[in-house]
């Protein structure tokens, strides 16, 4: 026993050093894309009622309230040092790898460990990681896990109640932090099902206020995604059949990314999905062949539901913001891979022991993966790399275009700015944000002509951006405009009432 214990203990310590020293790189990362929004410059984590703010009010942009409590608390012991929010990151990926380690060991899973050991060091894991704002990701997963494996001993120890408490408290928690895992219930009766062969009575009705919980907290999130993330701006113009076909590129990618993870990036190209070509609709038909050779196979078969079902919230059918820009990401990957990492491990570990030479194979990938899960981490050292790299394989992401132009802004390559604002509008015409930028950069050169006609164009392609009324105002009282002015700055303040600037300018003005 004690052999075993020490064994156990190695084994997991070898987790921890070895995603510390392929994430060491992230630890030098700075506050990076939407981390200045949601924690470096977040009023709600640096006011006194923040957390009444964060939890009872809809201010916010959306309502993952624990993992921003999270950053409410850091706050106050890291303030505006990075490392702190990056250790916190590894350290819940690390207990994630080691929570889905014991999952799969109580699942008889084959090759449990070596799965955890693939999670820990995989590449597609590091934009959750590396990415401080993604802490979402990090703690609704482990809330997760903790929740399964809860529910899994209230399977196994005669239905007491207090492991089923725990599990649905642990599915609250993990809702609270994000809902990405809102499909967990299915999960469950999936590996239910998957254990005795059926779900009885008893255990549907066990699942039943997981759903309800899922259908609320995923109601929540989507009136913050409609009011607050997409707030009425279309974020794709696809059918319901495009979106249909689209589901099978979505599926393919992510098992693609999985096994061979290579050139990834924040935003992959987006496709274009015309259902009236028969070759948009073969991933679908193809996965759809998979999932059927494969019906033989009753981990497999597991292993496949619980990877769509996973993944369903991302395959299209349901508007995020994100995909305004394209149409799979990293992070939303993090949840959904862990069957497909299972089921190949397993594979590997059943195969182990009929070929030693297994061992080697496997252990050759274990460095591949953690050779670029090191090299990626470098990509979000800064703001200049990770533009830098996403256009490098993306040239056509017009939306990293426009940040790189802030950022070379932000260094005085005014010049080299107004030409990726240029570009973002050459490419999206209709980026409001991208004519703000020019907007900016030609008050500040004195060109306020030309800085009111691309603040009048933000203000018609964003018609409730209260700061691009405001700088227009501003523009137009430069030109000795004044009545136009004050009527923009009136504008402004209607759309933001609690910001000062506008009314003080109207108060100047008048």
């Amino acid at each position: 026993m004690r052999q075993f214990s020490l064994a156990v203990l190695g084994a997991a310590l070898a987790v921890v050093a070895l995603t510390c020293v392929v994430y060491e790189p992230a630890l030098r990362g700075d506050f990076v894309y939407d981390d200045a929004y949601y924690v470096r410059d977040n009023p709600f984590l640096k006011s006194a009622d923040g957390l009444r703010r964060i939890w009872l009010t809809t201010e916010f942009p959306d309502y993952f309230a624990l993992s921003t409590t999270s950053f409410w608390l850091e706050w106050r012991l890291w303030g505006n040092n990075p490392l702190g929010y990056h250790l916190t990151n590894i350290s819940l990926h690390i207990v994630n790898a080691l929570l889905l380690w014991l999952l799969l060991s109580r699942l008889r899973v084959p090759g449990a460990y070596l799965a955890a050991l693939v999670f820990a060091l995989h590449p597609v894991n590091v934009e959750s990681v590396a990415w401080i704002s993604e802490r979402k990701n990090l703690l609704s997963l482990c809330f997760a896990l903790l929740s399964t494996l809860s529910f899994l001993r209230w399977d196994d120890e005669t239905k007491r109640p207090a492991w089923y408490v725990a599990s649905l408290a642990g599915f609250a928690f993990a809702l609270l932090s994000k809902t990405a895992v809102v499909m967990l219930p299915c999960v469950l009766l999936v590996l239910l099902w998957w254990r005795h062969n059926s779900v009885s009575r008893q255990q549907l009705l066990a699942v039943l206020p997981f759903f309800v919980l899922s259908a609320a907290m995923g109601s929540v999130a989507m009136w913050f995604d409609a009011h607050h993330s997409v707030a009425g701006e279309v974020v794709r113009h696809d059918s319901l059949l495009a979106r249909l076909a689209g589901a099978g590129w979505v599926a393919w990618f992510y098992v693609a990314k999985a096994i061979w993870p290579v050139s990834l990036s924040v935003i992959y190209p987006r496709w274009r999905l015309d259902p009236s070509s028969a070759l948009v609709w073969v991933p679908l038909a193809t996965f759809g062949v998979t999932c059927l050779s494969l019906a033989k196979n009753r981990a497999a078969i597991v292993a496949v539901l619980c990877y769509v079902t996973l993944l369903f919230p991302f395959l299209g059918f349901f508007d995020i913001s994100f995909m305004a820009y394209s149409y799979v990401a990293d992070h939303w990957a993090y949840v959904a891979l862990i069957p497909v990492m299972a089921l190949v491990c397993a594979g590997a570990a059943r195969l182990s022991v009929r070929s030693g030479w297994t061992h080697a194979v496997v252990f050759i990938i274990l460095i591949l993966l953690g050779v670029n899960t090191w090299r990626q981490s470098h990509v979000w050292h800064d703001e200049e790399t990770l533009w830098r790299d996403t256009l490098r394989k993306n040239p056509l992401a017009w939306m990293a275009h426009n940040n790189l132009g802030n950022v070379l802004l932000a260094q005085g390559h005014t010049d080299a700015a107004v030409a990726e604002y240029r570009q973002t509008i050459a490419l999206r015409p209709d980026y409001a944000n991208a004519h703000y930028n020019l907007g900016i950069v030609n008050f500040r050169r004195g060109d306020f002509d030309e800085a009111a006609k691309e603040f009048r164009e933000a203000a018609r392609l964003k018609p409730k951006s209260a700061e691009a009324h405001n700088n227009l105002g501003a523009a137009l009282a430069n030109l000795g405009r004044t009545n136009d002015a004050i009527a923009e700055f009136e504008t402004a303040s209607a759309l933001a009432p609690t910001w000062e600037e506008p009314r003080n300018n109207v108060a100047r003005l008048r």
